[in-house]
């Protein structure tokens, strides 16, 4: 008389479990719209658009009390020279504007901000986020440029069909307007 071991059973039992779960994680996957269309079928956005959505997300809030800090006045040539390209049309040369003011002032959030716009603008969807994350992490982390940090990430992760990244990045927006104390 053979004795099948506990093991043998619980083995067996672990394989036929593994195949139901994988087979109810693949169901569980195809919805009735059919899968995900691949990024090349999606609709391009301009940058533009892009870039006015960061902008808006950074203007007109109550919250906004802006420090400017004193800047190198070659790094303020620099910002200046960068955005009358960006108005003529040319990202890369204002992103290389950019790129020299941050080889002054690389630490400066603003300035690390404004190079993740320009990142946006030329479809650098992974250094737009990492300019970003640095601005975040360097920056005060509230007020306007705490909204433009995070809407620029919460674009590139809606780009990388992240939608878990962009509600969490969503979120993070609201988090950045502080309300003003209430005056009595």
């Amino acid at each position: 008389m053979t004795t099948i071991l506990p093991e043998r059973r619980m083995t067996g039992y672990r394989i036929s479990s593994c195949f139901l779960l994988a087979g109810l994680l693949a169901a569980c996957g195809q919805t009735a719209q059919g899968p995900a269309a691949p990024a090349a079928e999606r609709p391009a956005v301009a940058p533009q658009a892009l870039l006015a959505e960061v902008r808006t997300a950074g203007s007109g809030a109550v919250d906004a009390f802006d420090v400017q800090p004193l800047r190198d006045p070659q790094v303020e040539d620099l910002l200046q020279s960068a955005s009358r390209l960006e108005e003529q049309g040319d990202a890369a040369g204002a992103a290389a504007r950019i790129d020299q003011a941050l080889a002054i002032a690389g630490h400066d959030p603003e300035i690390l901000q404004r190079r993740a716009e320009y990142a946006l603008l030329l479809g650098d969807w992974s250094l737009a986020q990492q300019y970003a994350a640095r601005s975040y992490e360097t920056g005060p982390r509230l007020g306007p440029l705490c909204r433009r940090n995070w809407t620029t990430m919460r674009l590139v992760y809606e780009h990388a069909q992240d939608p878990a990244a962009a509600a969490i990045a969503r979120d993070k927006v609201g988090e950045c307007t502080v309300e003003p104390p209430v005056r009595m």
